[in-house]
Parts: structure tokens; sequence; C-alpha cells
């Protein structure tokens, strides 16, 4: 109780007024498999349901029955490849931007491919006496466009960056337990080293995090691990330091 109430007095001081964020709790276990499995899923399926339709105007545009499936792995791999360039590369990089244009052309044609074969399945369009000669030129056009297009993107050379330099978080300043007054002629002179490390005694260890939030060791160090919490500095004997400002306040 006294770490808590010397941590909540430290805060109030600071921060009058103010709220800290509490550590966000760990989504359950059974979404996370929901949301991994279930895209995997949802992707096969949506590839299988346009699959006839895109195939059913590869047969229209002139291509042989067993041929003609290979528009749908056309579209399908166009648009992987591209939303995979566009999510690779930086902003502004060389082939960003036309990765995106493609990755929005194959869900175009994808899209527009579905309702155009239904019409023909439902009679608002016919192929007789002979497939419209519009549809032939689009559709014969895709795979060459295609082509083309992954092969620009693969010879776009790309530019290598310079690791950004790392940041290095501002020091704390120290918090120096009140005195009584002493005439300045016998008052040590502050030494370089108290000015530069602040003392250990102001920080909290990991097991009096712990204690402080009514939870184990190992959790703090989980806690660690994704950033909820981030020791001030380590030390050689007692490990990892937290300063108590910058921890999130104890419900």
């Amino acid at each position: 109780m006294a770490i808590r109430d010397r941590i909540s007095r430290l805060l109030h001081r600071d921060h009058p007024g103010t709220q800290v964020a509490q550590p966000l709790a760990r989504t359950p276990w059974w979404v996370r498999a929901f949301t991994a499995a279930g895209r995997p899923i949802v992707a096969v399926v949506v590839l299988v349901m346009c699959a006839p339709g895109e195939h059913h105007l590869a047969v229209l545009a002139g291509w042989d029955d067993h041929l003609a499936w290979g528009m749908a792995g056309v579209l399908a791999a166009y648009a992987g490849i591209a939303a995979a360039v566009a999510s690779a590369r930086p902003a502004g990089a060389p082939g960003q931007r036309s990765a995106v244009f493609g990755a929005i052309l194959s869900l175009g044609a994808a899209m527009a491919a579905q309702p155009v074969s239904h019409m023909f399945v439902t009679g608002h369009l016919t192929s007789e006496p002979r497939t419209p000669l519009w549809l032939v030129v689009a559709v014969s056009c895709v795979p060459p466009l295609v082509l083309g297009h992954l092969l620009h993107l693969a010879a776009t050379p790309i530019k290598a960056t310079a690791p950004a330099p790392a940041v290095q978080a501002p020091e704390q300043p120290t918090e120096k337990a009140e005195t009584e007054a002493e005439p300045a002629e016998t008052e040590p002179e502050p030494t370089e080293q108290d000015d530069e490390t602040p003392g250990p005694g102001r920080f909290l260890t990991t097991g009096e995090v712990a204690d402080l939030y009514g939870v184990s060791p190992s959790t703090v160090g989980t806690w660690k691990q994704r950033g909820k919490v981030r020791p001030a500095l380590v030390d050689p004997s007692l490990g990892n330091l937290y300063d108590p400002e910058t921890l999130p306040a104890a419900s």
C-alpha cells in the first residue's frame, strides 16, 4: 500500500486531474483463432465463387473450355502480387503507385466480370449469333496486360533507405528527498555522475511493480515486451528498474 500511495501522489502532483491509461486486456484466444482461420477461408470461398464468372467470359471470348480456367488464376494472382508489392514498398518508392493502381484495376476487373457474366447467363445480354466485339477485345487483352505490368513491377528497382537513428528516451528528472537546510559551505557539490545517472532508490524493481498491480513478475515481463510498461534503466544487480512516474495508475 505504501508503494501504491507513493506512486499515486507522484502522478497527481505532476499531472493533476489527468487519467493514466490502464494496460490493455489481451484479446481472447478464440477471437485470435477465429480471425487467423477466417481470413484464408473467406479468401478461398471468394475465389471459388468468382472463378466461374471469369471462366465464362474467357469461353465467350474464344478460349478453350479448359484453358479458360486460367483467366481466374490470372486475375487472382495479379491482385495478390500487386497488393503485396504495394504493401511492401514505402510511400513514394518507385513502383508503389503502379502497384496500388494494379491492385485496384484487378479488383475492378474481377468485380466487372461477375455482373457481365451473370447478365449473359440470365439473358440480359446474349452471345447469339456471336459474342459482342467489345467483350472479345476487353477479355482478350487481360492476360498480356497483366504480364506486362508484372514485368514492370519486377524490373522497378527499390531504393535502399538508410535506417532511422535510434531515438533515446529523455532522462527523467530525479526526485530528491527534502532535507533540512544546511550552511552552504558544508553542502557537498553534486558530481557529474549524480546529474547524469538517476539513483536506483527512486525506481521500482520488477517484483515491486508486480506487487503494486497484484500480478506475477512474469506478467510484468509480458507487459514490458508489449510496450505497456518500459524500464527506465537496467541495473546490473537489480535488473529492470521502472520509473513510478511513467507507470499506469494501478486500479
